[in-house]
């Protein structure tokens, strides 16, 4: 029978009810079970619908006091190292339940949180499904001090990951210096947007005269014909896998607060002047730490090009594309476009991260 970890024995209670003597072979044993169900958990499926029984999801305060949602799998007794991942806009972790548990059957302490003002961070807006940020500084400094806090309470090394929006907010913490991974993994980030390849500024002057015309908080581009109601579209940009599709509305219907919709033109106007940041001269060129970029040319979100272009100024820099085999979610893609970006996520942080002596 598999037990939990929380009702699993622990190795140091073992030992002590053990004669004198006999403390570390109790303790080796206790280890050796405990690597031999953690090999066994290692190849069973994960159940994209449930919380994992490893993991904890909690709170953390910002230094403005707000709340931010996060999930916890604890460190194994003997870590890997530690990862931190942030999802997308308008994203949730629970979308990312299978990744995030993998990685912790694999020996990572792992966490996760969602941005403020989404999913269960609550809402910036003036409704309940835009988002909307005032800048996205915000959501730097949020960031900066969660790396912080979490940094001091997790065991080396330390790992970043993002996704989309996610990635483009790390890949910024890291030019500005407010974070210092030892690696980082950003799959299909947001370092530029798909459509035409309008010059930036005139972009950002679009997106500025847009938040000028009307509130910056109305949604920027049309969510479905019925409020509240997903596109049907939506899939076909995302991803080619009809059931980790399908578990993201499982998910929404069963928690509700997890819904969002369109971005404000805030956010977008946000976002232009983000990207300005990153696109400056020497700015990425700055960052020291190895970077795995995940991106496909297939993407109708984020510019592939502008990742592309991001491999070639990042010192430290791996690039794995995918082209139409997968669309913007890899992570939530097709088995064996999923398969091969994990083993080379894998193989990345053996190289890049690699587990701390004893």
């Amino acid at each position: 029978m598999h037990l939990a970890p929380e009702d699993r024995p622990r190795a140091d209670a073992t030992a002590t009810c053990l004669p004198n003597g006999n403390h570390r072979e109790a303790t080796i044993a206790a280890n050796q079970q405990d690597d031999a169900e953690a090999r066994a958990d290692s190849r069973a499926p994960v159940d994209r619908r449930r919380i994992p029984a490893s993991a904890g999801e909690s709170q953390w305060l910002a230094a403005d006091g707000h709340p931010l949602r996060r999930i916890d799998w604890p460190a194994p007794a003997s870590p890997r190292g530690s990862i931190l991942f942030l999802p997308g806009r308008g994203d949730a972790y629970e979308k990312y339940l299978e990744t995030l548990e993998q990685w912790h059957r694999a020996g990572w302490h792992v966490t996760a949180a969602d941005w403020r003002g989404q999913a269960g961070s609550g809402r910036l807006g003036k409704d309940a499904v835009t988002g909307h940020i005032d800048d996205f500084g915000i959501w730097v400094d949020d960031l900066a001090g969660l790396w912080a806090a979490w940094k001091a309470e997790t065991p080396g090394p330390h790992v970043l990951a993002g996704h989309s929006m996610g990635g483009h907010l790390v890949l910024r913490a890291m030019v500005e210096h407010r974070v210092d991974p030892d690696a980082a993994v950003l799959t299909a980030p947001m370092l530029g947007m798909a459509g035409p390849p309008l010059p930036l500024r005139l972009q950002h002057w679009v997106a500025k005269l847009m938040t000028r015309i009307a509130a910056p908080t109305r949604p920027a581009w049309k969510w479905s014909e019925k409020p509240g109601e997903m596109p049907a579209s939506r899939q076909s940009l995302l991803t080619h896998d009809d059931d980790r599709y399908g578990e993201e509305l499982w998910w929404r219907e069963t928690r509700p607060e997890l819904v969002m919709g369109p971005g404000s033109w805030g956010w977008v106007e946000r976002a232009y002047a983000s990207r300005r940041v990153l696109d400056a001269p020497g700015a990425m060129e700055a960052v020291t730490a190895p970077v795995l970029l995940v991106s496909t040319s297939n993407d109708k979100l984020v510019s592939h090009d502008a990742v592309v272009r991001a491999a070639e100024r990042l010192p430290r820099a791996e690039l794995l594309a995918f082209g139409k085999e997968a669309r913007h979610e890899i992570l939530r893609e097709v088995d064996p476009v999923r398969d091969r970006t994990m083993a080379a996520i894998a193989e990345f942080l053996d190289r890049t991260a690699p587990p701390q002596a004893a």
